[in-house]
């Protein structure tokens, strides 16, 4: 009877697995297949492509100047990658290991930001970019994503900075380490993992941001891959295939970051139980 009931679970959650698996996939499967279906405007319920084509691509990267967008959305997600990254490990080493006044009240203030709906701080922020002149810019639009980035990178690094025992600290200065020889070969290694956390929810954010983008970029050529996307549906009319194929251009990056800083995050955790 216990061998009949561990089968069937077994089964149960092998079954409820693939469902999941099949729910979360079907979407890419629909957008990947439909990116190279030479019918994709009038694919209807099918789940299998009329064929295979890569007139969409073209369509996409000459006609839609697709190229230049995926660029722009680059640039501006790997500097706010690089800058919050920077910025928030520097802040949560202080919060963590230095005492201040209104310590607390700075922590809860940081995770207070992240509560703010998007949507309200837009005119706050354009006029704002608008004094600085930073309107239209690529720079301005990273500032602004660092803005929004920056809370929840210190908020999780703090924690990692903290879980960091102080004795491992003391050891390394007793060793004849200095504070910047600590801070690079004991302390970064330990806290690599969160520092990898952080940086694919800020690409993930500064590529996918449809909002900000959209709002403070006056010029075509300025524009995210997310707001290049928005010129393929028409007032009467949608170009499903070009939709799909830059959606599948949009989804590419990501996946190729996530595996890439996936790799650096098990090296991190890694070097972390070895230091």
């Amino acid at each position: 009877m216990t061998r009949r009931t561990s089968t069937a679970g077994r089964i149960g959650i092998a079954a409820a697995v693939t469902a999941l698996l099949a729910f979360t996939l079907f979407p890419v499967y629909w957008m990947i297949s439909s990116a190279f279906d030479p019918e994709a405007d009038h694919r209807g319920s099918d789940l299998l492509p009329a064929g295979f084509t890569l007139d969409h691509f073209s369509r996409v990267l000459d006609e839609g100047e697709f190229g230049g967008y995926l660029a722009n959305s680059a640039l501006v997600g790997l500097g706010t990658v690089l800058l919050s990254g920077l910025l928030a490990l520097f802040a949560a080493v202080a919060v963590a290991r230095f005492r201040f006044r209104l310590r607390s009240q700075v922590l809860v203030m940081i995770l207070v930001v992240q509560m703010v709906p998007l949507e309200a701080l837009v005119i706050p922020l354009f006029l704002q970019m608008r004094d600085l002149e930073l309107l239209n810019s690529l720079i301005g639009l990273t500032v602004v994503y660092l803005a929004f980035s920056l809370p929840f990178a210190v908020w999780t690094l703090r924690g990692f900075v903290a879980a960091v025992p102080r004795e491992v600290e003391e050891a390394a200065y007793l060793d004849g380490c200095g504070w910047w020889g600590m801070f690079t070969r004991i302390l970064l290694p330990l806290v690599a993992p969160g520092l990898v956390a952080t940086s694919i929810f800020a690409f993930i954010v500064a590529w996918n941001e449809f909002i900000f983008a959209f709002v403070f970029m006056q010029d075509d050529s300025k524009y995210t891959a997310a707001v290049g996307l928005h010129r393929f549906f028409g007032q009467y009319s949608t170009d499903w295939g070009a939709v799909m194929a830059g959606s599948t251009l949009i989804t590419l990056p990501v996946l190729v970051f996530f595996v890439l800083v996936q790799r650096r995050l098990a090296g991190g955790l890694a070097a972390g139980a070895i230091r």
